[in-house]
C-alpha cells in the first residue's frame, strides 16, 4: 500500500512537470520540496504505475466490447454495450498519458543501464500500441510522444498506418526479447517489490514479448499471410530462442490490492453503497446458449443461477401466474391473452423473429440470459423483471457470480495474455497448415488450460470427449473455446471474430445498426487540435453498408486489418 501511494505522488509530480513553464520564475515558484525530481527518478518507483496503468487500461469484461462479443448485458446505461451504440468519439488520452510514462521509464532505465526494466518498459509500450492500433486504426507512433522537443512534426504527430505499427511492435519486442534474455541475478536494479505482475522475472517477461509476438502475427495473417507465417513458424520451432508462456501458472496478469476502490476490482460492493456496478452486469443469452449447448461448467464459476426461475406449467392450475416454494409458475394458456400480453418461450433459433413479431421473451432457464439489442428500454425490465430499477437486479435473469462482488480474489485479475491464447494462436497455425505442431494438440492443451484457470481441470478430459467438443479439425471450434475462454479479455475475442468471423453471433433486432461495429471513433481531441493527421487517417478507412450517415470515421467502417478480406461482412 505504501508503494501506491508513492507512486501516485511520483506521478502527480511528472504530470505537472510535463505541463510547467520553462521560465525560471515560474519553475521556481511551481518546485515541490517534497517531490521526486523527474530527472533523476529511480526507474523502479514508476515501474509499478506503469504496470498497473497497462493492465487497468485494458478493456475486460464488462466494456461495450463486451457486449458486442454477447459475454454480458447491462440493466441500465450501457446502451453501446447492449445495442452497439457506438456512435461516439473515444479519446485515447489515457493510453498515450501512460505511454509518456512508459518512455521516461524506459529513458531513465537506458540513463541508468538498467536492462530489465528497459525490457520490461518495452514489453509495455508494445501492448499499449497493439490495443491502440487493434481499435482505432491508424494512430500516431513512430513521432508520437515528442511534444517536449517543440518541433512541429512533434506537436502534431502524423498517424501511422496500422501495417507499421503492428510491423513496428513486434519488431520492439525482437528487442525485448534479446534484452531479457539474462538470469534475474545478471540484472541492475531489479526491485520484486516494484513489478505487480511476475516480482522481478526476466524470463516471465521475456515469454511474455515472445507470447505477445504471436499475438501480433496472428494478428495480421489475413492482410501479411507470409510475414505471419514466418514469424510463426520462427516461435514455434525455436523454444530456446522464443520462449512463449507453457502453462496457465505463466499468464500475464495482475491481481488486486483491494483497500481502496483505486485498487480494487471494479465492480467491488465495498465501495459502491448501492451495488449497481455489480447488478447491472448480468449474463447475455448468447454466451449462456452456447456455454449450456457444450455442458460447460464454466458457466458456473462465472454465474449464478437466477434467483427465482420460472417454469411454464400447469402443475398450479388454474392459477395464471404465481410464486410457490422460490419458483415462478406461468399458465401455458395465460401466456397470450389479447390486448394485455403475448409471451413466448425463449428460444435461441428464433428469438429476434419473436421480437420483431412484437413477443415479449421468457426465458425459464435456470442460467437466464438477456439477449443482445433485445429491448427498446434499458433491459431492467427484462424476463418479466417484478422490481424494474435502471441498473438494479434482476431476480430472473443471471448475475455475474458472487466472487465478482468481492475486491480481491484468485481468480480476479486484469488478463493480458494467457497460456490459453498461446495454444489456441498456435492451433490456428496449425489448421492454416503452418509448422506450429498439432491443431488438436494445442486446441486440447488451450482448453485444458481454461480449465485449469477457473478451478474446473477435473472436469476437461470428459468436456474434451463430449459433443461440439471433441476434435473436429475446424477453425470455428478453436475460435468458440477461444472466445469462452477470453472470458473478462472481450478485446482479444473481438479482435478474433472481425478477423475470422468466429463465433458465429446472432444479431439483436433492436440495434444502432444491422451489423456489429468494428472499431472506434476518433475523439474529438484528435478532430480539433491534430485535423490535418487525422483527416488523412481517416481517408484510409473504407466505409461498408452500415457506415450510413457517419462518414468515413465511422465504427463501422474497415480498419486496414479489415480491407479486402469480406470479413466479417
Amino acid at each position: 500500500m505504501k508503494l501506491l501511494k508513492i507512486l501516485n505522488k511520483v506521478f502527480l509530480v511528472l504530470a505537472v512537470a510535463a505541463f510547467v513553464s520553462c521560465e525560471d520564475q515560474l519553475t521556481e515558484l511551481n518546485v515541490n520540496p517534497n517531490g521526486v525530481d523527474p530527472e533523476t527518478v529511480q526507474p523502479n518507483l514508476m515501474l509499478a504505475t506503469v504496470i498497473s496503468n497497462t493492465a487497468t487500461s485494458y478493456c475486460g469484461f464488462d466494456c461495450d466490447v463486451a457486449g458486442v462479443m454477447q459475454y454480458v448485458q447491462k440493466s441500465g446505461w450501457g446502451s453501446g454495450l447492449n445495442k452497439y451504440d457506438w456512435v461516439k468519439e473515444r479519446g485515447w488520452g489515457y493510453l498515450y498519458g501512460n505511454l509518456r510514462n512508459d518512455k521516461h521509464l524506459y529513458e531513465r532505465s537506458v540513463e541508468e543501464d538498467m536492462e530489465f526494466q528497459q525490457g520490461v518498459a518495452i514489453v509495455l509500450r508494445a501492448f499499449t500500441y497493439g490495443f491502440i492500433a487493434d481499435h482505432w486504426g491508424d494512430a500516431p507512433y513512430t513521432t508520437a510522444l515528442n511534444g517536449a522537443t517543440g518541433e512541429q512534426e512533434d506537436m502534431f504527430p502524423v498517424f501511422d498506418s496500422q501495417e507499421t505499427i503492428y510491423r513496428g511492435i513486434i519488431e520492439e519486442l525482437e528487442t525485448a526479447n534479446t534484452l531479457l534474455s539474462k538470469s534475474a541475478s545478471a540484472y541492475k536494479g531489479i526491485d520484486p517489490n516494484a513489478d505487480l505482475m511476475y516480482g522481478g522475472d526476466p524470463e516471465m517477461w521475456r515469454k511474455m514479448a515472445n507470447s505477445l509476438m504471436l499475438r501480433y502475427y496472428m494478428r495480421v495473417s489475413s492482410k501479411l499471410a507470409s510475414y505471419s507465417q514466418a514469424g510463426i513458424e520462427k516461435i514455434a520451432s525455436d523454444p530456446g530462442t522464443y520462449p512463449v508462456f507453457t502453462s496457465e501458472e505463466e499468464d500475464a496478469t495482475m491481481g488486486y490490492i483491494g483497500s481502496t476502490e483505486a485498487d480494487s476490482w471494479p465492480n467491488a460492493i465495498a465501495f459502491d453503497a448501492s451495488e449497481s456496478n455489480f447488478n447491472r452486469v448480468q449474463l447475455c443469452a448468447g454466451f449462456r446458449d452456447v456455454l449450456l449447448d457444450l455442458n460447460d461448467p464454466r458457466l458456473g464459476v462465472w454465474f449464478n443461477e437466477v434467483v427465482i426461475p420460472i417454469k411454464i406449467s400447469t402443475l398450479h392450475s388454474p392459477e395464471a401466474d404465481i410464486l410457490v416454494d422460490g419458483v415462478r409458475y406461468i399458465h401455458p394458456d395465460s401466456m397470450v391473452v389479447e390486448d394485455v400480453r403475448n409471451w413466448i418461450a425463449y428460444d435461441k433459433e428464433t428469438w429476434p423473429a419473436d421480437i420483431e413479431a412484437g413477443k415479449v421473451l421468457v426465458d425459464t432457464h435456470e442460467y437466464a440470459g438477456m439477449p443482445i439489442a433485445s429491448s427498446t428500454g434499458d433491459g431492467s425490465g427484462w424476463n418479466l423483471n417484478p422490481n424494474v430499477i435502471q441498473g438494479g437486479p434482476n431476480v430472473h435473469n443471471s448475475a455475474l457470480a458472487d466472487m465478482y462482488k468481492e475486491a480481491k480474489g484468485d481468480l480476479l485479475k486484469q488478463r493480458l495474455i494467457s497460456y490459453a491464447e498461446v495454444c489456441f494462436i498456435l492451433a490456428e497455425a496449425a489448421q492454416k497448415g503452418w509448422s506450429a505442431g498439432s491443431q488438436q494438440e494445442w486446441y486440447e492443451k488451450g482448453v485444458e488450460a481454461s480449465f485449469n484457470t477457473w478451478g474446473v481441470g477435473d472436469n476437461a478430459s470428459d468436456y474434451l470427449a463430449g459433443a461440439g467438443v471433441a476434435y473436429d479439425g475446424s477453425l470455428e471450434q478453436v475460435m468458440v473455446q477461444k472466445w469462452i475462454a477470453n472470458w473478462t479479455v472481450a478485446h482479444e475475442s473481438y479482435c478474433d471474430w472481425r478477423r475470422t468471423g468466429y463465433p458465429a453471433l446472432t444479431l439483436g433486432p433492436i440495434a444502432t445498426r444491422d451489423a456489429m461495429p468494428l472499431r472506434f471513433m476518433y475523439g474529438n481531441d484528435e478532430k480539433n487540435r491534430n485535423n490535418t493527421n487525422y483527416l488523412n487517417a481517416i481517408s484510409s478507412l473504407e466505409e461498408t453498408g452500415f457506415t450510413a450517415q457517419d462518414g468515413e470515421d465511422s465504427p463501422w467502417s474497415k480498419i486496414w486489418l479489415l480491407q479486402g478480406t469480406g470479413i466479417p461482412y
